[in-house]
């Protein structure tokens, strides 16, 4: 048994070296070929010099910076200064011609909007189109907007808005007892 493992171990040994070392050519093939002037290149990389650099001061806002709003236009089209613009992947620009989106429906550059049914209508500033054909007027958009901020504020502050309407309610009371109060005492006084 024993001789068994070493002979194993023996051939093994053999077959090893023989797969990583190359097969054997003539001398004048494993002559090495001077580098290319792309593979000196790539041998030697330079780095550029460090840049000195004064350390930040606390509280101070790196400079070169511009300041955004944070505000991103959403991808669709829209009538701004009377011209229709399209803003696709971040990029705005107007259109010089006619624009079919995904459902078929086409904007032309006066801003006129055919829907498939055979809809036609006239883009007015600040209407939007996605870019699948759906149409939001300017008031949608603003109904939809002043509803998103009372939905926010009773997220942000639940029950502040019952409060206020209660105490409004309050005040109107009070105010309608003191005009009834002063109608009863200027017709008593006038008897």
């Amino acid at each position: 048994m024993p001789a068994l493992l070493l002979g194993g171990l023996l051939l093994l040994a053999q077959q090893s070296p023989a797969q990583t070392t190359p097969p054997a050519t003539t001398p004048a093939a494993t002559a090495p070929a001077p580098p290319s002037p792309a593979q000196q290149a790539g041998a030697r990389r330079t780095l550029a010099p460090r840049r000195v650099v004064a350390p930040r001061r606390a509280g101070a806002t790196p400079a070169g910076r511009p300041k955004t709003s944070g505000v991103m236009a959403k991808d669709g089209l829209t009538m701004q200064g009377g011209r229709v613009v399209l803003t696709e992947l971040g990029l705005t620009a107007p259109i010089q011609q006619d624009k079919r989106l995904l459902n078929g429906t086409v904007v032309t550059t006066s801003g006129q909007v055919n829907g498939t049914t055979g809809t036609t209508t006239q883009l007015v500033e600040g209407d939007y189109v996605s870019l699948t054909g759906r149409f939001t007027s300017k008031r949608e958009m603003v109904e939809a907007d002043s509803v998103r901020k009372l939905v926010d504020y009773d997220l942000k502050h639940p029950g502040k808005r019952k409060e206020l309407e209660k105490a409004r309610e309050k005040v109107e009371k009070e105010r309608e007892k003191a005009e009834k109060a002063a109608a009863k005492a200027k017709a008593k006084a006038g008897r």
